[in-house]
């Protein structure tokens, strides 16, 4: 039985998701520095790598670019040739670093859809992510990964709002969406860039349960001005609390 935990963040954009899944990658690495953690940089804007300080040459998107182009010029192997290709090649997107592993799946869809390529790709993915113990994955801003079921076997569902209704709305979107196409295990809130305490009264959760309520982190408006590596930022931080208490809520 496979026992990966898969964490996705998913929110609106603006609200520091990915910072909040660097930080996680960093305080999964400290608690199971014996574990195989993955992070998956699911942005197109590819924010992830910054934050933990990878270089990123190649992605899935280049990956599905490559096989759709051997298509196009003539190549006539069977649907099982090229996923075997695609499956090779995943493993030179891959990045690899003393604490974890990081890949990248690129730019968004562009015009001329190959769904079926992009299914065989979504399958390769899964096959690497059954070889790691904890996978944290950065999701785009919105709901489409979520409609188009890339993300339809997370086991721990994070929602990522800032204290505005807009942020709000969405993830009580996402979390009705999710309840229909997502087999997730567990789902909580993590409120963050929260201005003051007296704000929590006016957040429009509903039932949905909060995981942390994160400040304001000047540590970490630090760290993305200089684009450094969170793995640099001092584990006491605002951030870093806030991620682990909403870990252990959620129990992983």
């Amino acid at each position: 039985m496979n026992t990966t935990k898969i964490i996705a963040l998913s929110g609106k954009g603006g609200v520091g998701k990915t910072s909040l899944a660097a930080v996680t990658v960093r305080a999964l690495t400290e608690k199971y520095p014996d574990k195989k953690i993955l992070a998956i940089d699911a942005d197109p804007a590819v924010g992830l790598a910054t934050a933990l300080g990878i270089d990123v040459s190649l992605t899935i998107d280049d990956i599905r670019r490559q096989v759709v182009a051997s298509v196009e010029n003539g190549d006539t192997r069977s649907a099982v040739e090229l996923l075997g290709e695609a499956k090779y090649h995943i493993y030179d997107a891959m990045v690899e670093t003393e604490d974890f592993s990081f890949i990248a799946v690129g730019r968004p869809e562009s015009a001329g859809c190959y769904c079926k390529i992009n299914s065989y790709l979504k399958e390769v993915i899964a096959l690497v992510a059954d070889n790691f113990d904890y996978i944290v994955i950065d999701g785009e801003a919105g709901i489409e990964q979520i409609n188009r079921r890339v993300m339809e076997k997370v086991t721990h569902l994070i929602l990522v709002t800032d204290a505005s209704k807009k942020g709000t709305q969405v993830i009580r979107t996402i979390k009705s969406v999710a309840d229909n196409l997502v087999m997730y295990e567990k789902l909580g809130v993590i409120v963050n860039r929260l201005p003051d305490e007296s704000v929590r009264k006016y957040l429009e959760l509903g039932d949905l349960p909060v995981l942390a309520y994160i400040g304001q982190d000047s540590d970490l408006c630090a760290f993305d001005i200089t684009g450094q590596n969170v793995f640099f930022m001092d584990s006491d931080s605002v951030m870093s609390r806030g991620v682990r208490q909403a870990l252990e809520k959620l129990e992983v």
